[in-house]
């Protein structure tokens, strides 16, 4: 679209309150031709520049064309909702950008090359979108709340040669947002249930018919019960859309506290079952529409739930992703109070809360190792310690040196050993974990042609509860506090009482060791193959004591799968 014969821009996104804008942007003169929230964005730039960003609440990634001043802007939104990679090409007199790395495919100079870096962190530690990088060489992304800008001259060419990387600007610091908020408890979770219902509010603006995903957990459950009361207060009496991953296994099936939210209500429940052998059928296309290998079979269980959205002709879906990085909902975080009390030196304090962690959880000490130790063992002597085995096991399978790669514990870098609950919510939703789930669910929602859109990650609530202490969080052992209490009377009883934590889970373990092991072997087989020597012959070993009961199940088995796919699937030069 264009602007004022001035403006040009490719856009992938939302910005939900382009109403509001629209109209103060009326004010001062402007007109507009359509009522999309795209004109509503060019005239915001038009007028605020950069400073456009702060004003805008929603998902975004876009690149802007000024054909005044020759300059071209790729921006991304706060949190990465919406995908940005770019690609500089050879001697740097190129520049290509998009949503999807796949379509570089299109440029017939690209070289499908492996990130060394990237690809190590993902096979040793599961990690991906945690840096710029990409398991493709060369191919980066803008970060999250970051923009660049790049000058052309007067025929459309890069005025001088680009490194490979750009050079980008922050637009967005949360660490910098936060506040002193003098509210007691109960206070502070009526403002955060009014923040997250506005946020609802205002990501139920859609022309076209709307879902929400339900697991039976506290985070969708919310967004589920919010959306039923909003639809309640405008007198829409048509049934409510939810769309659950369920199983067959009853130890991860979510059957049970999907009806606590659902019994009673004019909700129109939709139920898809996962299973091994589409899951296998399937890798290779859910490789391609990934466009990395991915951590867990959980990704096939979000694509199968945005299959069956389709089929019913739903385009819009609200998701409750985005509340466990800033609510403290990962049992991590428990690591992260404990640590931060013990440092203060609030020995009673500690005390009581790993009395309580013990008791709620039913920890014992490797469970006690991981999320307590970890936090206070200096780096240097970490692997030392409870991750040494990991350390070990990964290089009986891993030859670092044919990948190229420094064999190291990215989660340091990271942030990821925090020393509070505020620290390690900072950390993870700047990389150390946000930023994978958004990149599978944009991958397996418009894969689909669906919007999925995040209340949790509304920038207000996420400001406002970084802002609270780490108590309102997590408190003796209870994640999520504030959130449990401003939800009160509205979500069932039983949910809110939930301590355990599943999500979209699958059945990879029992797949991989009844009907799916002979895929898996001979998956691994692939990926040995098609490494290069990167994934050693030591890794059938590994799966071989995995499916006899010899050592637990592990994911390094599932992501040496799917990392074999990935090099098959995109034809990776190594």
């Amino acid at each position: 679209m264009s602007y004022m014969d001035r403006y040009w821009i490719v856009y992938n996104g939302e910005v939900y309150n382009y109403i509001e804008l629209r109209e103060q942007l009326q004010q001062d003169g402007y007109t507009f031709r359509s009522g999309t929230d795209t004109e509503v964005l060019l005239a915001a730039y038009d007028k605020w520049g950069v400073q456009l960003f702060d004003r805008c609440n929603g998902m975004w990634s876009f690149a802007l064309y000024d054909r005044q001043t020759k300059k071209l802007l790729l921006a991304r939104d706060r949190f990465g909702i919406k995908p940005l990679y770019y690609l500089v090409g050879e001697g740097g007199d190129s520049l290509a950008f998009a949503s999807e790395i796949k379509a570089f495919a299109a440029l017939p100079t690209w070289r499908r090359e492996i990130g060394a870096q990237p690809a190590f962190d993902f096979l040793a530690w599961g990690l991906q979108d945690h840096s710029e990088e990409t398991l493709f060489k060369g191919v980066y992304q803008i970060p999250p709340g970051h923009y660049a800008v790049v000058q052309l001259d007067t025929s459309g060419r890069l005025v001088e040669a680009l490194e490979p990387k750009l050079k980008i600007t922050r637009w967005y610091d949360l660490s910098s947002k936060i506040r002193r908020v003098p509210l007691e408890f109960k206070d502070a979770a009526q403002h955060l249930r009014e923040l997250l219902l506005d946020a609802v509010r205002l990501r139920m603006r859609a022309d076209v018919p709307l879902g929400s995903c339900l697991s039976g957990g506290l985070d969708s459950s919310s967004v589920v019960c919010l959306v039923r009361g909003l639809l309640d207060s405008i007198g829409n009496t048509q049934p409510q859309r939810t769309f659950s991953s369920c199983s067959e296994f009853s130890s991860i099936d979510e059957r049970d506290y999907i009806s606590e939210v659902t019994r009673g209500t004019n909700i129109q429940e939709t139920h898809v079952f996962p299973t091994g052998e589409e899951l296998f059928d399937r890798i290779d296309d859910l490789v391609w529409t990934q466009d990395e290998p991915f951590g867990s079979g959980s990704i096939f269980a979000q694509w199968s739930i945005f299959r069956a959205v389709h089929e019913q002709d739903v385009v819009v879906m609200l998701d409750g992703q985005g509340a466990d990085e800033h609510l403290a909902g990962y049992h991590g975080f428990i690591g992260a109070r404990l640590s931060g009390l013990l440092r203060k030196g609030s020995l009673s304090e500690f005390s009581a809360e790993l009395q309580s962690v013990r008791a709620l959880h039913g920890y014992g000490p490797n469970k006690f190792l991981q999320y307590f130790l970890a936090n206070l063992m200096p780096s240097s002597i970490r692997p030392l310690g409870a991750l040494g085995g990991m350390t070990q096991m990964r290089r009986d399978w891993i030859d670092v040196h044919a990948l190229g790669a420094v064999d190291r514990d990215p989660m340091v870098a990271l942030g990821a050993r925090a020393k509070s609950v505020r620290e390690l919510s900072l950390a993870q939703l700047s990389g150390a974990n946000l930023q994978m789930l958004l990149h599978w669910e944009d991958r397996n929602s418009m894969a689909h042609s669906i919007e999925a859109r995040v209340p949790f990650l509304d920038y207000r609530l996420v400001e406002f509860v970084l802002s609270l202490p780490d108590a309102f969080k997590l408190e003796r052992g209870l994640t999520k506090r504030v959130l449990r209490e401003a939800m009160r009377g509205l979500v069932p009883e039983r949910i809110l009482t939930r301590h355990d934590k599943k999500g979209f889970l699958t059945a990879e373990e029992y797949w991989m060791k009844g009907k799916q092991a002979r895929q898996v072997s001979d998956r691994i087989d692939e990926a040995i193959k098609w490494s290069g020597g990167i994934i050693k012959p030591a890794m059938r070993e590994v799966l071989s004591n995995v499916l006899a009961g010899k050592a637990p199940f592990s994911y390094h088995v599932w992501r040496v799968v799917c990392f074999g796919a990935w090099l098959k699937k995109f034809q990776i030069r190594l």
